[in-house]
């Protein structure tokens, strides 16, 4: 029998980036140990059919909420719908993320160009940005009812960098950074703010194919427990954050990587 602490049943989750990848992954999980869920994406494209997928399985109510999260009218549009709907949010999951492998400034002796000026707005906007917005907007429902999760998606680059990726790095590292400073601020309201901080878990729906397979290899050749993560494990761990039995935690970047930030 598994400890009430972990039990969400009935729970109301909103959770960005969700129609596929490792958002997909948490949404599962979390609905099958009980939680309503608020699946937001830019497009209909992967999410509508996410939706569908995971109430079907799981019995509880899956709502798909389209809108750019990266930008304060489209945010405030998204809460203010799965509120309408669900009359609460119980748990906030900041789980919208892309990377470029380019550099900031190109680099003597090497092929490829800088970043250009959208690139950089990009990678900042879709890895930091929308969770300072959602999380500003979903704020002070929580503080006003005293309780809350919020479960930011960072990166094991936070940790320790990683190569041709200084932007994505850039923006994760203030993630946790954010995690660490509003967890302090709300710690006396009984809303918490944690971060996990995965490693190489690779989506096909996501990268196709042949990345797929690629990314893959490279977990088998470098990560200490020589594989790559499956997306449901970050969504377990995310079932920990958004329970009662992390209500002692808060203000935490927890790397799950297989190894391969020690």
């Amino acid at each position: 029998m598994m400890p009430a602490e972990f039990d969400i049943t009935g729970k109301v989750v909103f959770i960005t980036g969700a129609g596929r990848g490792i958002g997909k992954g948490i949404a599962q999980v979390l609905a099958e140990a009980g939680a309503d869920v608020a699946l937001n994406a830019l497009t209909p494209k992967y999410v509508n059919a996410t939706a569908a997928e995971i109430a079907k399985s799981s019995g509880r109510k899956v709502v798909p909420v389209i809108a750019d999260v990266t930008k304060a009218d489209d945010v405030k549009r998204a809460v203010d719908s799965v509120l309408s709907t669900f009359g609460r949010i119980d748990v906030l999951v900041n789980a919208l993320g892309d990377s470029i492998r380019k550099p900031l400034v190109a680099l003597p002796g090497k092929e490829g160009a800088a970043a250009s000026d959208d690139e950089l707005k990009f990678i900042i906007d879709i890895n930091l940005t929308e969770a300072l917005l959602c999380t500003r907007a979903v704020g002070p429902h929580m503080l006003a009812r005293k309780t809350g999760k919020v479960i930011n998606i960072a990166s094991w680059t936070a940790h320790q960098g990683g190569r041709d990726l200084v932007l994505y790095t850039t923006a994760k590292t203030a993630l946790a950074g954010f995690t660490r400073a509003q967890a302090l601020e709300w710690a006396p309201y009984h809303v918490h703010v944690n971060c996990i901080a995965p490693g190489i878990f690779p989506d096909v729906v996501t990268s196709g194919e042949e990345r797929f397979k690629q990314s893959t290899q490279r977990a088998e050749q470098t990560v200490p427990l020589k594989r790559a993560g499956k997306l449901r494990e970050v969504g377990l761990l995310a079932l920990y954050l958004a329970s009662d039995a992390s209500d002692y935690m808060t203000g935490q970047t927890l790397l799950l990587d297989g190894g391969l930030g020690l």
